[in-house]
């Protein structure tokens, strides 16, 4: 007679295949991972196309915030614990008058463009996420630490700029001191990543018929694209993104073209004062009250006291013009706008600075929010393009535009273009 099977063998055995890493079906498999597109060449080409991009990134990123003055005074420092990080600052120029619409520009557009080839570069190393055991030695441990920092980090910072160019205030918290130190961790892994890695992809586009490393399957599916019709489709995204980004840069015709972006399409408006604008004075909370011209004054003070000016008291003073665009921090500018009013030099030589113009704090009528009060460094108040502005393109401003009195400074962050001005405070800050 013999013996009766053993029922319980097949089971326990499909259990133990199910539970062994390099079953195909399990993630952690190299088997699990099939596409003929991953290996080192087609990892390398995106690795190589993040290199530059992100750190033309991050240099203009830095830019962006030093031109917000932060050490200047509190009211323009959004991230006050920032120690040591703030060692690179300096007086942000006024020439050329440009300079901000092309740095925040750059940095907008650029980091839309490159979020294809972002996702590209993540999809194409997945599987070393999977891999096991997780830590094979400390230098191994450190390595797979530092992705974690390269990978949060870069979504994290991508995340919240796009959220940021949209105006979908949805994180916790402040966006700039969020930002900030999210790009100086991330760039520091970054870094680091680069420096170990960068030799290894120059020499991996030098082989090209030599693919032979973890990335590579060891069962390819067959394929459906090639490696380079992978990256013609990548290419084609991050061009896609930046032909319907791009024109918020710019008006005129092209500004319709920028269809992702919340200033794209036409001007808001016809007329002198129809171009765009982030806040209308009906969201910022301005009184219309306080604001009108029979009750309205403008209170300048400074070493030699204060002086209170009506509307029609400044359009008595020698004015001035200047064409200046209104660039913003996320990313869209106006075309140059014809601004006439008193320049800024001359009221802080009412109170007092004939020939030496000290920095000033601006304060608006605006009663709560972000930048509504700034300061302005010497340099900008020296220069004779820097106005009180009354007018635009002819004709008085508008509420949305800041009447009765906003300032324009050449290559300011718009936000630090003070509207519906209240009092300036000359002198040293």
């Amino acid at each position: 007679m013999g013996r009766a099977p053993f029922h319980g063998a097949a089971p326990a055995y499909r259990r133990l295949m199910r539970d062994d890493p390099r079953d195909p079906r399990l993630p952690t498999s190299p088997g699990f991972w099939r596409s003929p597109l991953r290996g080192p060449w087609f990892t390398s080409v995106l690795g190589l196309v993040l290199l530059g991009g992100i750190t033309v990134l991050f240099v203009t990123g830095l830019l962006s915030y030093a031109a917000y003055n932060p050490d200047l005074s509190p009211v323009n420092d959004k991230t006050p614990d920032k120690g040591i990080l703030g060692f690179y600052l300096f007086a942000w120029p006024t020439n050329p008058h440009w300079l901000y619409r092309l740095n925040q520009g750059v940095h907008v557009t650029l980091g839309i463009a490159l979020i294809p080839v972002l996702l590209a570069k993540l999809w194409s190393v997945v599987p070393r996420l999977f891999t096991l055991p997780p830590a094979r030695s400390l230098t191994h441990a450190l390595e797979r630490i530092s992705l974690l920092l390269l990978v949060g980090g870069g979504l994290f910072e991508f995340v919240t700029g796009v959220l940021n160019v949209q105006l979908d205030y949805v994180f916790p918290g402040s966006f700039y001191p969020l930002h900030f130190y999210g790009a100086w961790v991330f760039f520091a892994a970054f870094v680091a990543h680069a420096l170990l890695k960068t030799p290894t992809a120059l020499r991996n586009l030098r082989r090209l018929r030599e693919e032979k490393n973890d990335l590579v399957s060891p069962r390819p599916a067959e394929p459906t694209v090639s490696r380079r019709g992978a990256l013609w489709f990548v290419g084609g995204g991050s061009l896609l993104l930046f032909a319907t980004t791009v024109g918020q840069n710019f008006g005129g015709p092209l500004r319709r073209t920028a269809l992702l972006a919340p200033h794209g399409g036409g001007e808001p408006g016809s007329g002198p004062n129809g171009f765009q604008i982030n806040k209308t004075a009906a969201y910022a909370g301005i009184d219309t009250a306080q604001a009108a011209e029979d009750t309205w004054r403008l209170v300048v003070t400074g070493r030699t006291g204060t002086v209170r000016l009506s509307r029609a008291q400044l359009a008595g003073l020698p004015s001035y013009s200047a064409s200046l665009p209104i660039a913003c921090v996320e990313g869209w500018s106006t075309p140059d706008q014809w601004w006439r009013g008193v320049r800024l030099r001359d009221l802080a030589a009412l109170v007092g600075y004939e020939d030496d113009p000290p920095d000033v704090f601006v304060e608006s009528l605006q009663p709560r929010g972000a930048f509504r009060k700034a300061a302005l460094r010497a340099n900008q108040v020296a220069d004779p393009r820097s106005l009180l502005a009354l007018y635009v393109n002819g004709e008085e401003l508008s509420p949305d535009h800041g009447y009765p009195a906003r300032i324009i400074v050449p290559a300011a962050p718009g936000v630090l273009n003070t509207k519906w001005v209240a009092r300036m405070t000359f002198g040293d800050l």
